[in-house]
């Protein structure tokens, strides 16, 4: 078993990891940039180390983070999601300096995180894709070429993508030539890549995927699914699961389908394969996430599994405890990314100092974050600052659990998505599990949150009313 874990990552996720290893008796290690030496995750590790003072780089640097992993006696690293996580080069680095790397080898992240690489993978094992050009695309001429035989409307992808950029529709060869050059710059300054491929468009799917857990002895299973199809500008919003939206006869097709691909490319550990949906019920291969998912915990309330401690025991050789036949699942559950941002104005990012905090509670309610009162969020990171998940045994329950939850969360001093995620769960399509991903493109008056007044006026409200109340 493991013995000492460095998290080479921040945030609610590492808390996340924190808590799970201290339930398996691992010394938790975490790393921090200077923007980060009051969060919480610093606080509530073993042990705590400095790797700098650039507010992102820190997390970026390979040879930083081994370096810590080494000075502080570590045995595995797990790099959480985002940053390095899908990085090639980084778990080869961690074998080869004699770490364990909690998550796939560096083979398959490198194959799977290659898009072209992965449809391919997935034709040769069975895998249904969208059509799509065959390779990367290195001229605009061999992309109109592509799209004209495919069928219009297309979407332009960056083959090292990821985390819905890189991505963009089009609906003719007027928007074909107007993005190829866009997408071929997002992709070089995100993923350092000018590799770009072209796909079917499939128009308002439903986003449904898979996770699977692999073990080192041959062994795989999936954990059912969850529906990811409420998204804002390819980020996702909400997470269901199991979905709504499926049969049961579909819910084990595209189980089974998720389990072929990970035993197709040899996967090893948590990972998750993302599948959409179309109009007719047909299934295609997204892809491959080869790492925990941000929405791994509306998986572990209907099953009951630890993910997490799933993957560090996959990481220490031990077979998995159980096969799918024992895998069960119970009710349904929900995510909600609460994030610093204002919904009433185009969701800009609300960084600033948490004056206030309350965690909702009670039953089949969890709140996985990385704030606390007086907490000051920094403005380097990703705005999400903590995610609230409810579960129930019946999908109407869970809309009524997930309304209180979310009234009785309270986060004050910044702006959050907490009303937006209200609109949304009383919104009658939601309820009725009628929703895709233009559920949110298609209804912009969820934006049209009512005014509320601020901490200040609220004060002078309430003494106003006392003053009244004694007549003075």
């Amino acid at each position: 078993m493991i013995r000492k874990l460095l998290i080479a990552n921040r945030g609610e996720i590492a808390v996340r990891l924190i808590r799970a290893c201290a339930e398996m008796g691992i010394t938790s290690v975490a790393v921090h940039t200077d923007a980060d030496r009051h969060a919480l995750h610093v606080k509530k590790a073993d042990e705590a180390y400095a790797i700098g003072p650039d507010s992102l780089g820190g997390y970026l640097s390979i040879h930083r983070l081994i370096s810590v992993a080494h000075a502080a006696g570590c045995d595995a690293v797990h790099p959480g999601y985002g940053f390095l996580s899908e990085n090639a080069d980084f778990a080869a680095a961690c074998a080869a300096r004699g770490f364990i790397w909690v998550g796939p080898d560096a083979g398959v992240i490198r194959r799977m995180g290659d898009k072209v690489a992965a449809r391919q993978a997935m034709i040769e094992a069975g895998v249904p894709v969208t059509p799509g050009s065959e390779g990367n695309l290195e001229t605009l001429e061999a992309a109109l070429e592509a799209a004209e035989a495919i069928g219009y409307p297309v979407m332009l992808k960056a083959t090292s993508g990821g985390g819905g950029r890189g991505i963009r529709l089009c609906e003719d060869p007027d928007a074909l030539r107007r993005n190829f050059d866009r997408v071929r710059s997002e992709a070089t300054r995100a993923f350092g890549s000018t590799e770009i491929f072209l796909e079917k468009a499939v128009v308002n799917p439903r986003h449904i995927e898979v996770q699977i857990l692999a073990d080192t002895h041959g062994n795989a299973v999936h954990l059912y699914e969850r529906d990811c199809s409420v998204q804002r500008r390819h980020q996702k919003l909400i997470e269901i699961a199991p979905s709504p939206q499926l049969s049961e006869a579909q819910r084990e097709r595209l189980g089974t389908l998720a389990v072929t691909a990970a035993q197709a490319v040899g996967y090893q550990n948590a990972g998750t394969v993302e599948f959409l949906m179309d109009g007719d019920d047909t299934f295609y291969f997204m892809e491959m996430n080869t790492r925990l998912q941000v929405e791994h915990p509306v998986t572990e309330m209907i099953t009951g599994v630890d993910i997490v401690q799933e993957q560090l025991r996959i990481a220490s050789g031990d077979p998995l405890r159980y096969d799918q036949s024992q895998i069960t699942r119970r009710g349904f559950a929900m995510e909600f990314r609460i994030n610093a941002e204002d919904p009433t104005n185009d969701f800009l990012p609300s960084f600033g100092r948490i004056t206030r905090y309350f965690a909702p509670g009670g039953p089949g309610v969890r709140t996985d974050g990385a704030i606390y009162t007086g907490y000051e969020i920094p403005p380097h990171y990703d705005s999400m600052c903590a995610k609230l998940i409810c579960w129930a045994l019946e999908w109407d329950d869970l809309l009524t659990r997930s309304n209180r939850a979310l009234r009785d969360m309270g986060v004050f001093g910044v702006k959050t998505t907490i009303p937006y995620h209200l609109a949304i769960v009383n919104h009658p399509d939601f309820r009725r599990a009628d929703f895709n991903t233009g559920f949110i493109p298609d209804h912009p008056e969820l934006t049209d949150l009512p005014a509320k007044r601020s901490e200040r006026q609220l004060a002078v409200a309430i003494a106003a009313a006392i003053a009244a109340h004694h007549g003075l």
